[in-house]
């Protein structure tokens, strides 16, 4: 199998600041991640109205996404065989804690489905996928902490049978206001990193 493949490019986002291949490109000191998101979308010119819409971790993994795709410019009018990996630990819990609310008061029993459609992590790649027009392979993880291992083996098979150009992996936790990340990164034959174990690390705890 063929292994020798690169990190192109790679976007944070964490403690209210944005970041593109580790230079800040948009930053709140004050504001709840609510705020914060809504004013990085704008102030990152993001075009995607459905955005208001997504829950939490979809807006965190979208923004991600966008920031560093956009950043590629990809062609606007055909399908790009990029392939999604994500993980992450609290899977959609956030979203799942505002539906169990919904459901568990007899007295106003009232579940959303503008809610219960993101009761799971994966949508996240869908509104992605849309935005970008990425139909190639896409899977969502559930790990206990960042597995720079699993994503850098899974990812470097899909480049090497062929199923995908390039692969848009890595993490994406939404806990609560205060415990969120995003951590994404473009693995392609062509790059300035190598995609090994060790550099998904450093550029994961950078």
């Amino acid at each position: 199998m063929n292994t020798n493949y690169h990190i192109k490019s790679f976007c944070s986002i964490k403690n209210n600041c944005v970041s593109l291949n580790g230079s800040v490109v948009y930053k709140e000191e004050e504001n709840s991640f609510t705020q914060f998101i809504k004013a990085a979308y704008k102030n990152q010119n993001t075009k995607y109205p459905k955005f208001f819409k997504m829950d939490n971790l979809s807006k965190l993994a979208f923004l991600a996404a966008d920031v560093l795709l956009k950043n590629e410019n990809l062609p606007e009018d055909e399908e790009n065989n990029i392939a999604i990996v994500f993980s992450n630990k609290a899977s959609s819990l956030n979203t799942d804690r505002k539906h169990q609310e919904s459901i568990q008061n007899k007295e106003s029993y009232f579940p959303s489905p503008a809610v219960f459609v993101y009761t799971l992590p994966n949508i996240c790649i869908g509104e992605i996928s849309i935005k970008y027009k990425l139909y190639s392979e896409n899977s969502f993880f559930i790990f206990d902490s960042f597995n720079a291992t699993h994503l850098l083996t899974y990812t470097n098979s899909l480049l090497s049978s062929n199923k995908a150009d390039q692969v848009l992996c890595g993490w994406v936790e939404f806990d609560n206001e205060n415990n969120y990340q995003a951590f994404l990164y473009l693995v392609s034959a062509k790059g300035t990193t190598k995609h090994n174990k060790q550099d998904i690390i450093k550029l994961y705890n950078t």
